[in-house]
């Protein structure tokens, strides 16, 4: 009887989703868009600093994105392989989510740079710090997940079939909603960064900064 409830709720989820849904994956396709343009602007322009900002605001509309084209599948779709199979999708985008690459140092010479206020400067961080709290949950509670059935394939075939036919699609959606939440907190920082990085100051001293790094 749970069982035929459970294949209730997901059909019936399956259709009200999408439409549920529908909003918010256009507008991060919007954002995305945006934020693509903004970079490649700034990287052709030679504004390092802008740069940085859109750089780190499109590093994880990607991978919002990634887990928007799985998480509807990973939660409703019939075929408990299909669905066991995005979830474990979702746990790799944020477990092997490096944002060292793109963050660090580099924001903070980027804020600094555009003259960014100190309230924004520790919004930006407390933004990336929620991130790597929700990367280091993921890491904590599903490495042997994310090891043994899509990262690096467990030997013990048993072992590696159990983990995957035994998964939690629902907790790993909630993890997915922690990232969501934490992203957020730094993508709606960007209207805000784009008019900093914009200004005339800060648009004068990124070029001199620029100038200074090539004597």
């Amino acid at each position: 009887m749970q069982k035929n409830g459970q294949q209730l709720a997901r059909f019936v989820m399956r259709r009200l989703l999408p439409i549920r849904e529908r909003r918010r994956r256009d507008a991060l396709i919007g954002a995305l868009s945006e934020i693509v343009q903004q970079t490649a602007k700034s990287k052709q322009t030679g504004f390092a600093s802008s740069f940085v900002i859109f750089n780190i605001a499109l590093f994880f509309l990607i991978a919002e994105r990634d887990i928007q084209a799985v998480k509807i599948d990973a939660l409703t779709h019939p075929d408990p392989w299909k669905r066991s199979l995005c979830a474990r999708v979702i746990l790799l985008t944020i477990h092997e989510l490096d944002m060292d690459k793109v963050t660090g140092q580099k924001l903070k010479e980027a804020l600094d740079d555009v003259s960014a206020s100190d309230d924004l400067k520790s919004r930006a961080i407390d933004a990336l710090r929620s991130l790597r709290i929700v990367q280091k949950k993921a890491r904590k509670e599903f490495s042997f997940l994310r090891n043994a059935t899509i990262a690096h394939r467990d030997s013990d075939a048993l072992a590696q079939y159990h983990a995957i036919t035994d998964i939690d699609e629902t907790a790993v959606l909630e993890l997915a909603g922690d990232f969501y939440g934490a992203a957020e907190k730094f993508i709606s920082l960007v209207p805000e960064l784009m008019i900093q990085t914009s200004t005339m100051p800060g648009l004068v001293r990124q070029l001199l900064n620029r100038s200074a790094r090539r004597k």
